[in-house]
This record gives structure tokens, sequence and C-alpha cells, in this order.
């Protein structure tokens, strides 16, 4: 086991490349099932989830190798489509494979994923929309055996919600059907395109993605190719709400900016100065940062982030005036609270509301990562805190962040890691 040690009080400037996003590079490399040749993907970055994926696809057949941050991935060999449970439990993305086992083989096995508990993240959408594409889906205790009767069609799918892991496993089954489909009300992040723009990269017919309709035609073969995976901007999120708590300077590169947009607006309410350039953002913070003037509202994209509401909230323990949060994608997002409160915030949670007093002081403890971005917040706070915090449980962390610690003493920060 592993902990992260932060002595708090530093202010943080300086220059960071933003790492690859997660949150790109998984549904593409369950996409690589779909080519024929070899996939070269640069800017992979170096996570636990990543290398759960990596075990997935080298289980299935696919050979799948890491140099630095390149993942060259070759799935002509593949001829497995049942996933371990043990596998599909590591994290909460592996569901995506359904959709790509589906797309290459016409059958798949899997189970329930896992990953961070965030309260229920039904996987009903996903089996709905691969039935009306003429998959049979049975559920026998936990594990889920998906077959095609006859070909798979391409089909008018309407999702309830904007689900980004259903968008995913529809387009993914989606590109070597028979036909055209069409998702309506589709989720419209970043990470969508950018699994489009591989895809299209591969010879698929996608058109649409970024907004809510999105068009697939069929293609009997898909290609291999080198394709560069997009930063990841919640990463770019955190750096930015850890600069800002401790009243620094940063300058990102390698940054996404469209794809930040959301999270930059409301952060720029807490009197940080912030100017973007074509892949570059620069971030000037107060030594005191006020209260959000408007209610901060997750949505799916393009509104604001789910996976930024906690590192936001520990950004403004100590800003002048009462900020509040309304969580409306997840039920269980404010486990991080009471390890804030712990540490000297003033926070009420009611129901999908937080209401966070600014506190002029936050002070070190020791706590325990409750979630990835739930961990992340706790790295916040205890950069702006009074003292030495102990962050336990941070495999959490590890999931999401390319080795945090270095990226933070990069910037004057003093963070470690230990075994503990």
């Amino acid at each position: 086991m592993q902990k992260l040690i932060v002595d708090g009080g530093q202010c943080l400037c300086g220059e960071l490349s933003l790492q690859g996003s997660k949150n790109s590079a998984l549904p593409i490399m369950a996409a690589s099932l779909l080519a024929e040749g070899e996939c070269v993907l640069t800017g992979c970055p170096k996570l636990t989830d990543i290398y759960s994926a990596s075990r997935i696809l080298n289980h299935t057949g696919c050979r799948c190798r890491f140099s630095g941050n390149t993942a060259v991935i070759n799935s002509e060999s593949a001829d497995k489509s049942s996933i371990p449970e043990k596998m599909m439990s590591e994290m909460r993305s592996s569901i995506i494979f359904m959709g790509a086992l589906l797309g290459r083989m016409g059958e798949c096995t899997v189970s329930c994923p896992g990953g961070c508990e965030l309260g229920p993240r039904p996987i009903d959408m996903h089996i709905s929309a691969l039935k009306k594409m003429g998959v049979e889906i049975n559920d026998n205790y936990g594990r889920i055996v998906c077959r095609a009767k006859g070909k798979i069609h391409g089909a008018r799918i309407s999702l309830p919600f904007p689900s980004v892991g259903a968008t995913e496993n529809v387009i993914l089954c989606a590109v070597k059907a028979e036909g055209e489909t069409i998702i309506n009300n589709a989720a419209r992040e970043p990470e969508i395109s950018d699994l489009c723009g591989f895809l299209r990269a591969c010879g698929a017919d996608i058109s649409g993605d970024g907004e809510s309709r999105i068009i697939i035609r069929g293609k009997t073969r898909l290609h291999g190719c080198e394709y560069g995976i997009m930063s990841d901007r919640i990463a770019g999120a955190t750096y930015m709400c850890m600069t800002a708590a401790t009243g620094g300077e940063l300058i990102l590169t390698n940054a996404c900016v469209n794809a930040e947009e959301s999270f930059i607006s409301v952060l720029e309410q807490t009197g940080c100065s912030i100017y973007t350039g074509k892949d570059r953002i620069y971030l000037k913070c107060p030594r005191k940062l006020k209260a959000l003037s408007e209610r901060v509202r997750t949505m799916p994209h393009p509104g604001f982030p789910t996976d930024a509401q906690a590192i936001l909230m520990a950004a403004i323990l100590k800003s002048d005036g009462t900020s509040v949060f309304e969580e409306n994608i997840f039920d269980c997002r404010y486990r991080h609270t009471d390890a804030l409160i712990k540490m000297g915030a003033d926070i009420q949670v009611l129901g999908k509301a937080a209401v966070v007093k600014g506190v002029s002081r936050l002070y070190g403890a020791s706590v325990d990562a409750t979630d990835l971005r739930g961990g992340a917040a706790m790295a916040v706070a205890a950069l702006a805190a009074e003292g030495t915090t102990e962050i336990g449980s941070i495999s959490h962390i590890d999931r999401g962040y390319e080795r945090i610690e270095e990226a933070v003493t990069r910037l004057g920060g003093k963070m470690r890691r230990v075994s503990v």
C-alpha cells in the first residue's frame, strides 16, 4: 500500500504539460479490436485503468504493448469473446468492451463493471440499444451473455439520457454493422469525438459527433492507424484548482482549450485571470478567491462536468463567501466532503445540493481517498492547508493521474509518495 504525504502552504507556480485523456484512451483501446492491422496510440497516459484495459485486450488474444506513452495494439489474433469477471471489476469503463467485442465477433460475455462507487450506473440503456441492433442479451447471475441473431444491423436509437458509455457502445457496435445507425440524444463529450476521430482514421464512416445526433454507416473492414490521444481536460481542471487553491500561477501546455471551456468559465467567477491560446492555458490567481457567484450544476457536456465538481469544491474551501453545488449525474458524488470537513471545511450536504461556506484556515489531517475525483479533491485541499496531510487509498487517484506527486513537485508543491 502507498500514501501521499502533502505539506501544505506552498504556492504552486510553473508550467505543466497535460497527460493524455484516460476517458479518451480507454474506449479507443477497446475500438482497436475492430481494426485489421496495427494501431499505434500516442499520448496514452500511464495509469492503472489503462493497464487494466491492456490486460483485457491481451486476454482476448490481442497483442498490446507499451513504450513510454505509446500503446501498440494488434488485434489480428483476437479470438476470445469472454472477459473474466475479475478483469471487468477493475474499472468502471470495462463495459465498453461489450460493443467492441460484438462489433468484432458478434458475441461477448461480460459482467457489470467495477471502479469507483458513485452510486448506480445501470447499463439498461446499453442493453436496450444493442437489442435494437439484433443482439440477444441474457443476464445469467451477473454474467451478461450477448449474441447476435444473424448479422448485427443498423438501427435508429434514441437514448433517454445522453449517456457517454451507451453512446460509445453503440458506436463501437455500429461501425461494422450492416446499414446505417442513428443515435439521437447522443453524448456530446469531447472524448466521444476523439473516439470517432480514431475510428474515422481506421476507415469508419461517422458524422455528427460533438452534436446530439450521430450517424454511423457500417463498413465491412477497418484498418489500423496511428492516432494521438487528446489531453485530459479533468486533469487540467485539477491542476488549475490546485493552483487556484494556493494563489499561484500556471501555464498548461498540450491543452484542449475548447474542451476546458465549461470549467474555465466557472473558475473565472473566483477572481482568477485565465487566458487561452491554441493549446495553452495561462492562469493567474489571487491570494484570496471569491465565492462562486452562480450555483454550479453538473450536467452532461457542454454543461459543467461532474468529474470536476469535487476538485472545484476543494479549491474554494477558503474563498470569501458561500458557494452552492448541485450534483445531477451521480447519487454518491459527495463522499469526499467528510474528509474535507475533517480538514476544517464548512460544508453542508442537502440531498443533491452542497453548500460551502469559505473558512479562513484548513488543517492537515489523515484521510482516505473515496474515489478518483474525491481523492484528487483531498489533494487540492491538502495543498491549501496548514501542516501535513496523509492521503490513503491512493489507488483511486492512480486510476486517473499519471504520477500526480511529480506534477505537483514540478510546480513547487510538496507532495511525496511513500509505502506503508
